[in-house]
């Protein structure tokens, strides 16, 4: 007896070691280490008793990583939409079982299910036009940046980046048609618009640049870049679409090829929580996508935040988008060059 009580002991404590070994694996950008690891790694790391390890890049690199180890060695990815749906379509991702993450319940229905069950989204941010009002009448409507007044004014965002084909999208609807279905139609507004771009950008320091000189004071961002460019030019505002802003969504998804899925899946569910997602707006980490979440007017400035502003947003088809691309690249470059 003595000695079966010692075998017992015994696996108890591998079983103990073999829990407290458990490790999920992160893939995400990794900024905003300090605010991430205070209101999400620590507090889940004592929930689950397991270690958590990163994986950090652009979204590209990531995903291209992921892909080129045949979708092992992570848990747990975030990307944008417009990345994510590639895995989607590469066949990167598990289908997700939202009956694992309760919280879901919670979050705001255009993040539920994105792309056709693979995964929520935890936040939600927008892109729109900022502009300078001390020397830039309002802009009031998309249509408005092809105003004769804005000559010389505008950085666009380069078409190689996330907000890039969103732009060929509203230069399609100016023209009158659809961008996935008539390249030829949307790029001659593209054409009619170049005289009134400065410069265009391919990263946020090289954005915030161009305006801080005064080298440009209109452009199409997203908006967690609004205080840099507020920092800057104090006069930068953000304009009140008519027409709307274009959703962004960040997503998490949980690769085909995941050691430890059901950890995933009570990490993401822990991401979507009331607590944490109340921590991370009050705090200006991310937008908050959970209903219950509840901030001070200064605090929901800098954030798409509430069912009205998630309603008026406008949404990207993100397969028809990757599917054109290509060509767009092309037709981009006929216009502005390299």
């Amino acid at each position: 007896m003595k000695r079966l009580a010692q075998i017992s002991a015994l696996a108890l404590i591998a079983s103990a070691a073999s829990a407290q070994a458990e490790t999920l694996t992160i893939s995400w950008w990794g900024y905003n280490g300090d605010k991430l690891n205070a209101n999400i790694i620590e507090p889940f790391k004592a929930q689950c008793g397991c270690d958590v390890q990163f994986e950090t890049g652009n979204n590209a690199d990531r995903l291209g990583k992921l892909q080129a180890r045949g979708g092992k060695g992570v848990d747990v990815i975030f990307l944008t939409d417009a990345y994510s749906q590639i895995g989607v379509e590469a066949g990167t991702f598990q289908k997700f079982d939202a009956s694992k993450v309760p919280n879901i319940e919670n979050i705001y229905e255009i993040a539920r299910d994105p792309q056709g069950g693979f995964g929520p989204a935890y936040t939600v941010g927008r892109i729109g036009v900022v502009y300078d009002s001390a020397k830039i009448d309002p802009i009031t409507k998309w249509d408005d940046l092809w105003r004769d007044d804005l000559a010389g004014t505008i950085s666009l965002p380069g078409i190689t980046t996330t907000a890039g084909p969103m732009f060929v999208v509203q230069a399609g609807a100016h023209a009158g048609v659809d961008a996935y279905e008539d390249a030829e139609g949307a790029f001659e507004a593209v054409k009619a618009i170049e005289p009134n771009v400065t410069k265009n950008y391919n990263t946020g320091s090289e954005m915030v640049n161009l305006i801080s000189t005064g080298e440009a004071s209109v452009t199409m961002t997203q908006d967690f870049t609004l205080k840099s460019l507020k920092d800057a030019v104090p006069t930068m505002t953000w304009a009140e679409l008519e027409d709307g802003d274009i959703a962004v969504l960040n997503t998490v998804n949980i690769p085909t090829g995941a050691e430890n899925t059901e950890l995933a899946y009570e990490f993401i569910n822990f991401l979507l929580s009331d607590e944490v997602q109340q921590k991370e707006a009050e705090q200006g980490v991310d937008a908050p996508i959970n209903m219950n979440v509840e901030l001070t007017d200064e605090q929901a400035a800098m954030w798409t935040y509430g069912a009205d502003a998630i309603a008026a947003l406008n949404t990207m088809d993100y397969a028809k988008m990757n599917a054109n691309k290509s060509d767009w690249i092309d037709r981009w470059n006929e216009i502005f060059g390299m």
